[in-house]
């Protein structure tokens, strides 16, 4: 099996547009600016502001946003101003419900027009797949005749509907026709709008087949082009992929690569919840392996050259996409999809460029669930290999067909100290092949796969239950060690959050033992729907040889489950190897800007060269952190110069090693140039010394008002305690004396829960962002976001960021229902929620 990237052919300059989103935005906050600017996404498709379809997602509320994190283009489907699918739109004929809706049509180009600089970044969307909702043959359509059938009627709704965009906002751009795949017919829509002056500014459809129909589709539609003698135009499939593509990078490596070469945009499709970036963010601020799969992505540079796969344009086989950048002398590749072996075959490597050696740093991307939290890739190899006649060839063992894998290629023979790699033995097992015994056992499935691609992905077919309220069921996994050590053991697991009896407690509880010793109780992560996956990681220690480790639903010490809970798999990562290396960022490899580049002419440096900063030049790093709070971080230079470190887009001091605040999940470490020229070498990131003092305020020790109160009713708060009921007006609120010991900028880390969902008129689970309006010494409050927990006994953290006085503060915690735009109406369908979530705690620590 060859892959082979040919370095001497080049396909034109990197585009990047794979990585759109379809109502992957709730809010500002959900997901986090750092989620949203680190995954490169480029456009965002999201419902009318005040749509009544979804809650969260109103395009002029993630407008604002979203451009300040670097996005490109909202495309607001104005028929989500509507509930229901097929949309629901009111009339008692056909031509009463256009002229309503052209009546809201009018109201939200209005609403644009008055977001300034932000109004060029729209893109309207007036009608949403038409053959099967407002021009479709169903209850809700215009007149129960499908515009394939006889276009005439959708034809003139399509007219007047961009005619009225265009005589309120001349500079509007339009898309359309949306439909659900590229139908023959939409070459008659090109020709009616030819004639009529009604072109979309930007073409769009439905792509949710497979990554060759993107190639196919693109090219069909060309040619429709060329016969009506138009375009060409841009493309936005803003809908690709299934449920058991997203969240693998392996699967979702393949679309990219289509949409790369078709050099089109393109948005997830949306089929759960929204927010978290169709299934790439994890709570707020996190991202799994689905995120860093678009982080290495959006930060290639340079043109993309051609790549020739094993079995070109066939899905679940072995393919990528490759970027050539001179300037750079860097080449990256983004690959995976298939299990096994292959060799990756570097041909025509430009001499000019690498020499006579190269250097390859390969990462792996693995697959961790579409809500379990994942780390910066791993690194697997870091070599040098000789150019051979022009070619260089990497053989690989061991892919696995849901991780996909990044090599860079940089000069080599530079002197460079070759890393190891960040993980040493590492093992999964498949819950499927462990053994059960006692009641309630189930073995579910079979799961998403090629022939049912509606369902989720899991490691294994099938994945196991039993483990609930009342059984007494365990689960043995026999497993293998190579040596003695501490082990970081990760079970991949789901407690679907409506289910019976997991709404009693929330997380499901377990029982985990070694050899029938060492009891620790776990608690399973909670989803939006069965076969979800998230993980709950913890360490076990483990002799070298063989063990047993069990999951259980009674223990003998422990107590008994409460819930209800299905495995997919464990993973064993022996700690020992990597726990003390601080994890490495090279500078060569981090984002540029102001003028920066990259030298190879630096001998000692700890890769294959180094970042040079001129005054005011920039290098950016997308760092991980486990956990909210203190981190070790190490600025490595060559030579001199001088420069400021930024973290989340706070100075935080000069150049060294400083211990920082770092927020669990995605974050963004920015060095800036204040010499002339600073030469940086890497960023090193290493467990907090201490030197951070966090203080912890429980919010039952805080002053409640009106019907906000304290409760014991949520067993999993910190001491049983939580306050509740903060909301529906400034009365009713939660106010807390923290200290600082010196004025200036603080992270709050607040421990919550929010289990507040919608109902929902279709797939699409409706989970509700509570917010609280947080006053700090009496100062006009800030709004903020907290995403769904899934249920109000499931807490979690979120850092917000506030400049604190030194000695006494006051944190006041207020909440209320926003209001629509117009500042007078409000939203129907509980779509929006009154209240803050439920506070346990807050943390306070200084960010520096």
């Amino acid at each position: 099996m060859t892959l082979t990237i040919d370095l001497g052919t080049d396909t034109g300059p990197f585009h990047g547009g794979a990585s759109g989103t379809l109502y992957g935005l709730y809010g500002d906050g959900v997901p986090s600016r750092n989620v949203v600017e680190g995954m490169y996404v480029r456009t965002v498709s999201t419902k009318a502001q005040d749509g009544t379809q979804h809650p969260g997602a109103d395009a002029l509320d993630i407008l604002p946003p979203f451009v300040d994190s670097g996005g490109k283009d909202v495309y607001v489907y104005m028929t989500d101003i509507y509930r229901g699918f097929p949309y629901q739109w009111p009339g008692a004929t056909g031509e009463e419900r256009l002229a309503g809706f052209m009546t809201l049509i009018e109201k939200q180009v209005r609403q644009v027009l008055t977001m300034g600089d932000y109004t060029s970044h729209v893109v309207y969307v007036p009608f949403n797949e038409p053959e099967g909702n407002m021009f479709g043959t169903e209850e809700w359509s215009y007149n129960r005749i499908s515009w394939r059938t006889d276009p005439r009627s959708y034809f003139a709704a399509w007219k007047d509907a961009v005619r009225l965009i265009k005589r309120l906002d001349p500079d509007a751009r339009v898309a359309g026709p949306n439909t659900c795949i590229l139908y023959e017919e939409v070459k008659g829509f090109l020709e009616f709008a030819k004639v009529h002056d009604v072109l979309p500014d930007v073409i769009t459809w439905h792509e949710l087949s497979t990554p060759a129909a993107i190639r196919t589709g693109v090219a069909k539609y060309r040619e429709m082009e060329r016969d009506v003698e138009i375009g060409p135009l841009p493309i936005n499939i803003n809908e690709y992929a299934h449920n058991y593509h997203l969240s693998v990078p392996g699967q979702v490596v393949q679309w990219i690569s289509a949409i790369e070469e078709s050099k089109i945009d393109a948005d997830l499709a949306y089929w759960n919840i929204d927010g978290n970036l169709n299934d790439s963010a994890v709570e707020a601020n996190k991202g799994n392996g689905q995120w860093w799969l678009f982080n290495a992505y959006g930060r290639m540079t340079g043109h993309t050259v051609r790549v020739t796969a094993p079995r070109p344009n066939v899905q679940y086989t072995l393919q990528g996409v490759a970027t050539l950048d001179r300037d750079k002398r860097q080449a990256r590749v983004l690959f995976g999809g298939e299990s096994g072996a292959a060799d990756i075959v570097f041909a025509q490597v430009p001499a000019e460029v690498f020499g006579d050696t190269v250097h390859l740093r390969l990462h792996e991307i693995p697959w961790t669930g579409q809500v379990g939290a994942c780390a910066q890739p791993l690194r697997l190899q870091d070599r040098e290999l000789p150019v051979l006649e022009g070619k260089v060839t990497l053989p690989l063992t061991d892919l696995h067909e849901m991780s996909a894998y990044e090599v860079i290629l940089s000069p080599g023979g530079m002197g460079a100290v070759l890393i190891p790699p960040s993980v040493g033995w590492r093992a999964t097992y498949a819950a499927e092949n462990a053994t059960y015994t006692g009641g309630g056992y189930a073995k579910n499935g079979p799961e998403g796969s090629p022939s049912d691609v509606d369902k989720f992905a899991s490691f294994g077919t099938y994945h196991i239950g039993g483990l609930r309220t009342g059984s007494d069921g365990v689960l043995a996994f026999a497993v293998e060690v190579p040596r003695d050590g501490t082990y970081d053991l990760s079970v991949f697991a789901n407690a679907y959050n409506l289910d019976d009896l997991v709404k009693e407690q929330g997380p499901t509880n377990v029982f985990l033992r070694v050899d029938g010793a060492d009891p620790q109780e776990l608690r399973l992560p909670l989803g939006y729907k069965r076969a979800v996956w998230g993980r709950t990681d913890t360490r076990v220690w483990l002799t070298a040889g063989r063990h047993t480790i069990t999951l259980a639903a009674q223990d003998p010490d422990l107590g008994v489950t409460q819930g209800d809970a299905v495995i997919d798999r464990i993973d064993l990562v022996l700690r020992d190897e990597y726990v003390t290396a601080p994890a490495l960022y090279e500078a060569e490899y981090a984002v540029l800007g102001g003028g920066a580049y990259v030298s190879h002419a630096h001998r000692g440096a700890s890769g294959p060269g180094a970042a040079v900063l001129p005054h005011g030049g920039t290098a950016t790093f997308w760092v991980h952190a486990a956990a909210d709070g203190e981190a070790t971080v190490t600025v490595g230079q060559l030579g001199g110069g001088e420069g400021m470190l930024t973290v989340n887009g706070e100075t935080v001091g000069r150049l060294g090693r400083v211990p920082l605040f770092l927020a669990a999940g995605v974050n963004k470490l920015t060095v800036t140039a204040t010499s002339g020229r600073l030469v940086l070498d890497r960023l090193l990131v290493a467990p907090g010394q201490g030197y951070l003092k966090t203080i912890v305020y429980a919010a039952e020790d805080g002053t409640v008002t009106g019907d906000a109160r304290v409760t014991g009713a949520h067993t999993f708060a910190t001491g049983g305690k939580a306050v509740d009921g903060i909301g529906r007006g400034a009365g009713n609120a939660l106010t807390l004396t923290v200290t600082a010991a010196h004025t200036g900028r603080h992270a709050l880390t607040i421990r919550y829960s929010n289990g507040e969902q919608a109902p929902a008129t279709h797939y699409n689970p409706d989970p509700v962002c509570r917010h609280a309006d947080i006053s700090v010494n009496g100062e006009p409050p800030r709004r903020v976001l907290f995403p769904t927990t899934f249920h109000f006994n499931n807490f979690w953290d979120l850092t917000v960021p506030v400049t604190l006085r030194e000695g006494a503060n006051a944190l006041t915690f207020t909440a209320d229902a926003p209001p629509d735009a117009d500042g007078a109406t409000s939203h129907r369908f509980g779509l929006r929620s009154a209240y803050a979530p439920v506070i346990d705690q807050v943390a306070v620590t200084p960010l520096a």
